[in-house]
C-alpha cells in the first residue's frame, strides 16, 4: 500500500492498493477509484463490535454504515478528498498510540482500525450545535488518516502543563492527555467576552493538534450571505425576469 496527499488548500489523500489490499472509510467520502477497487458497505468494522459498535460509532459523531474499498486482481487507486480548506494527517495507530480527534476528523483508515465515543458531554449543547460536545476515538492497528480543518498547529504537552482552547479548535490529541470541559472563568467574561461559555482543558502529556477553522466558525461567517425567509425564490423571479425581458428587448 502506498498514499500520498495531493494539494494545498484542499488536499485530497490517493492511496495505491495492492491486490488483496483494502481501506474504509464513513459512507459518502469516496472521491474517486479506478475499476479494479470492490466497494463494500457495511456496518461492521474488521476489528469487531457488530451492529452494537455500529450504534457506539454514531454516538461519537461517526455514521452508522461503514464502507471497505479492495483491489481485486490487479492494484488500484482509492481517493478522498478534504470537505473543507484543511490538511490531512496521517497517524500510525497501534498499542500506546491510540487518539482522540473530533467528530468530523475521521477520512479513511487501514482495515483494523477501530472509531467509537471517545468523549460526549451534553453541556451547553444549543452552543455547540444542539448535539453537545463530541470526540471519537481511534484506535486498532493500522494507520488512519484525518481531516483538520484549515492550518494544523501542533503542540506538545509536559506532564502537568494544560492548554485552554475554544473546543472547536480541537482537532486531534494523544490518548495520554487529559480532557474535561470547563467554564469560563468570571461573569463578565461569560457575558462580554464574545469568547463563549465554554473552554477545552488538555493536560499532559501528550501531543494535541489544534485546527484554526472550525466548521461552526465557518457556517457563522457564512450565515449572513446565506438567504431567508423565501429570499431564494425571490432572487430566481428576478432573475427570470431579467432574462425573459432582455429575450424580448433583443428582438425588437
Amino acid at each position: 500500500m502506498q498514499s500520498r496527499i495531493v494539494g494545498t488548500t484542499m488536499p485530497v489523500l490517493e492511496i495505491l492498493l495492492q491486490p488483496g489490499e483494502a481501506v474504509i472509510s464513513e459512507a459518502g467520502e469516496l472521491s474517486w477509484m479506478t475499476q479494479t477497487i470492490a466497494m463494500q458497505t457495511h456496518t461492521q468494522m474488521a476489528g469487531g463490535g457488530g451492529f452494537l459498535g455500529a450504534i457506539k460509532r454514531m454516538a461519537g459523531g461517526g455514521t452508522l454504515f461503514m464502507t471497505e474499498y479492495t483491489a481485486q486482481g490487479y492494484p488500484g487507486e482509492v481517493a478522498f478528498a478534504t470537505k473543507l480548506p484543511g490538511h490531512i494527517l496521517p497517524l500510525e495507530i497501534g498499542p500506546g498510540h491510540e487518539y482522540m480527534i473530533h467528530r468530523h476528523g475521521f477520512l479513511c483508515a487501514t482495515p483494523q482500525i477501530q472509531l467509537g465515543v471517545g468523549f460526549q458531554q451534553s453541556l451547553g449543547a444549543g452552543i455547540f450545535g444542539g448535539s453537545g460536545f463530541l470526540l471519537q476515538k481511534i484506535w486498532g492497528y493500522g494507520t488512519a488518516w484525518l481531516e483538520l480543518s484549515g492550518e494544523t498547529v501542533i503542540r506538545d504537552l509536559q506532564p502537568g502543563e494544560t492548554l485552554r482552547v475554544h473546543p472547536g479548535h480541537v482537532g486531534a490529541f494523544q490518548s495520554s492527555v487529559s480532557f474535561q470541559i470547563t467554564r469560563v472563568p468570571g461573569i463578565k467574561n461569560i457575558l462580554f467576552g464574545g469568547d463563549g461559555i465554554f473552554l477545552a482543558a488538555l493536560t499532559g502529556p501528550g501531543r494535541v493538534w489544534l485546527q484554526t477553522l472550525p466548521i461552526a466558525n465557518l457556517a457563522h461567517s457564512l450565515q449572513p450571505y446565506l438567504p431567508h425567509n423565501g429570499e431564494t425564490s425571490r432572487r430566481d423571479s428576478s432573475l427570470s425576469g431579467a432574462v425573459i425581458s432582455s429575450i424580448f428587448d433583443s428582438n425588437q
